[in-house]
C-alpha cells in the first residue's frame, strides 16, 4: 500500500472515529436515565465500531486482491443481491432437472383402473403410459385396484411420488391428477365408455379402436390393465419408454423408501443378504390349488376360498397333477433342500419377502433349521416404524420390492408378477444375480431324491445343471407368436434397454 493510501485510510478513520465521539455526545444530552445510556451506548458503539471495520477491511481487500480472501466465507464479501442470485440459480437447478414440456394436439383423455395385486399394477401403469403417448391423449392418473383379495385402500400416492411421476414424464405425455370438470361429471353420470381392453394387443388396436372412441367422447375408461400390452412387435421407443416409466418415473414415496433403507441398512450390518420371495401365502395356495405338504383340514380350507372368490375361474383342481407341471410355488421345505443344493451359505440371512406364511411356523421349521438367519420386515422393524404400512398389503409388497432391488441374491419361489418384474429390475441394475427356479425339474428330482432314487451329491449336481443358466445372465427374450403368454414376459427380461444383450447373442 502506497503512502497517500495509507494517509486517506488514516485520515477517513479519524473522521469517523471524531462522528462516532460527537454522537455519543449528543445521545449523553438525551433526557434517559443513566442506566439505559449506557445500554444504547455500548450497543451503537459495537455496531459502529463493526461497519467501520467492515469498510476498512474491503478498502485494503480491493487493492490485496482476492488471494487473502479466498479461504473466507462467501458471504463476508458476496454483494448485497448474492442471496437472491442464489435462489434464482437453485430454481434454475431444479427446473432444468424436470424435463421440458412436450406439446402436441391433445385427442382426448385416458382413464385407467389397474387390477391385481402391486406388481400387477405396476406393469400395467408402464403399459398405460406406453399407450397414451402413442394415442396423444392426456393421461389421468390411475386409480389402483381396492376390491382385489387384498382389499387394500392405498391410492397411486400412497404407494408412488405422484408428483415425480408427472413431472418425469413432462417430455412423453400430459398427465393429471383428475378429469376436468365437465368430464368429470359425464364419467360419473356413466356417458363415458369403460371397457377392457383387449388382451396382448398392438398398438395398432389402440390406435384403430380405441383412439376413435376417445376423440367422440373426449375420455374412455379401461376397467382392466393387466397384460393389455404385446410383449414384442412394438417399436424401440415404446420398448424404451416402458423401461422409463418402470424404472425411472414410477418412484417409492419417500416414506416407503425411507423405510426400505432401515431394512438394508439393518440387513447390511450383518453381511451380504439373500431375498427369498417365499409365495406360500394363503391367497396363493387357494388360486393355485397348490396343496402339498398341507393337513386336510388346511386343504379344505384352501378350497372353501376359492370357491369364495368368483372371478378365481378354476374351480376343481389336481393338486398333485399341477405341482409335476411344475404349476406350483416351491413350498418351504422344498425351497429349503433347493438352496443347501446350489451350495447358499448356512450364515446368509435370509430375508422372506412375503405375507403372512400359511401353515405358519411349522412350515418354516425346515427353511430355518437349514438357514438359522432367517427375518422379515416385521422381526427387523419396531411396531412404530412398520405401523405406517402394516396394514396395507401393497405398501408392504413395495417394501419388499425395494429390499429385493438391492439383496445379493434374489430367489422367487413361484413364477408370478413381483418375481418377473424384479427380475427384469434387477437385470436392469447390472444383471444382479437371481436364481431362478425351474419348478417342474426340481419337483422331479425332489421326488427322486426323497424315495431314494438318488442320493444326496447326485441330487445337489442336477440341481445346479439345472440352473447353470438360470441365474437372471442377460439373453434375449423368447417370442412365440400367437401364443404371448407362453412368451417370456417383457417386464421380465426387457432386452431391448439393455445393451448388454446384443453384444451376448453374437457370442
Amino acid at each position: 500500500m502506497c503512502r497517500s493510501e495509507k494517509v486517506l485510510l488514516g485520515s477517513e478513520y479519524n473522521e469517523r472515529k471524531m462522528s462516532m465521539k460527537s454522537g455519543f455526545d449528543k445521545l449523553k444530552a438525551l433526557p434517559l436515565s443513566r442506566p439505559r445510556v449506557q445500554l444504547w451506548l455500548w450497543r451503537v458503539a459495537i455496531v459502529v465500531f463493526l461497519w467501520t471495520c467492515t469498510v476498512q477491511f474491503a478498502g485494503v481487500a480491493d487493492l490485496w486482491g482476492p488471494r487473502m480472501l479466498k479461504g473466507l466465507p462467501s458471504c463476508l464479501i458476496a454483494s448485497p443481491y448474492s442471496y437472491f442470485a442464489e435462489v434464482q440459480l437453485s430454481a434454475r437447478v431444479v427446473e432444468e432437472s424436470i424435463p421440458p414440456e412436450r406439446i402436441y394436439n391433445n385427442n382426448g383423455y385416458l382413464m385407467v383402473s389397474c387390477n391385481g395385486g402391486l406388481n400387477q399394477m405396476r406393469a400395467a401403469i408402464c403399459d398405460m403410459v406406453a399407450i397414451a403417448r402413442s394415442l396423444n391423449v392426456t393421461l389421468v392418473v390411475p386409480e389402483l385396484d381396492k376390491t382385489s383379495f387384498w382389499q387394500d385402500s392405498s391410492d397411486f400416492q400412497d404407494i408412488f411420488d405422484v408428483d415425480h411421476f408427472i413431472d418425469s414424464l413432462r417430455d412423453e405425455v400430459r398427465i393429471v391428477k383428475e378429469l376436468p370438470p365437465r368430464l368429470k361429471r359425464q364419467f360419473e353420470l356413466g356417458m363415458v365408455p369403460s371397457i377392457p381392453p383387449v388382451s396382448w394387443s398392438n398398438i395398432s388396436y389402440y390406435h384403430e379402436k380405441i383412439l376413435p372412441l376417445i376423440k367422440e367422447h373426449g375420455v374412455v375408461h379401461f376397467l382392466k390393465t393387466d397384460s393389455r400390452l404385446a410383449n414384442n412387435g412394438l417399436s424401440p421407443e415404446i420398448q424404451k419408454l416402458r423401461c422409463k416409466v418402470n424404472f425411472g418415473s414410477l418412484k417409492f414415496t419417500p416414506q416407503i423408501e425411507e423405510l426400505g433403507k432401515r431394512v438394508i441398512k439393518i440387513l447390511r450390518k450383518h453381511g451380504p443378504f439373500l431375498v427369498l420371495h417365499l409365495r406360500y401365502e394363503m391367497d396363493m395356495l387357494a388360486f393355485s390349488g397348490c396343496t402339498n405338504g398341507c393337513t386336510q383340514k388346511e386343504a379344505d380350507e384352501l378350497t372353501k376360498m376359492r370357491y369364495a372368490y368368483p372371478w378365481w375361474k378354476e374351480k376343481e383342481i389336481d393338486s398333485d397333477k399341477k405341482r409335476r407341471d411344475g404349476l406350483c410355488p416351491l413350498t418351504p421345505e422344498e425351497i429349503s433342500l433347493v438352496l443347501r443344493a446350489l451350495d447358499i451359505d448356512r450364515n446368509m440371512q435370509i430375508y422372506i419377502a412375503a405375507g403372512d406364511i400359511f401353515g405358519g411356523h411349522r412350515r418354516l421349521a425346515s427353511l430355518i433349521s437349514s438357514f438359522p438367519n432367517v427375518v422379515k420386515k416385521e422381526t427387523l422393524l419396531t411396531p412404530d416404524d412398520i405401523r405406517y404400512v402394516q396394514y396395507h398389503s401393497s405398501q408392504m409388497a413395495a417394501l419388499d420390492y425395494f429390499v429385493s432391488l438391492e439383496s445379493d441374491i434374489f430367489v422367487p419361489t413361484y413364477d408370478g408378477n413381483m418375481a418377473r418384474v424384479v427380475e427384469g429390475h434387477r437385470r436392469y441394475l447390472g444383471f444382479k444375480s437371481t436364481i431362478l427356479p425351474d419348478q417342474k425339474n426340481i419337483v422331479s428330482l425332489l421326488d427322486q431324491y426323497s424315495n431314494g432314487t438318488l442320493n444326496w451329491d447326485e441330487f445337489a449336481t442336477k440341481i445346479k445343471a439345472v440352473h447353470k443358466n438360470r441365474m437372471g445372465l442377460p439373453s434375449a427374450r423368447t417370442v412365440i407368436p400367437d401364443r404371448p403368454k407362453e412368451e417370456d414376459y417383457f417386464y421380465s427380461n426387457p432386452h431391448e434397454c439393455l445393451p448388454q444383450v446384443e453384444v451376448l447373442q453374437t457370442l
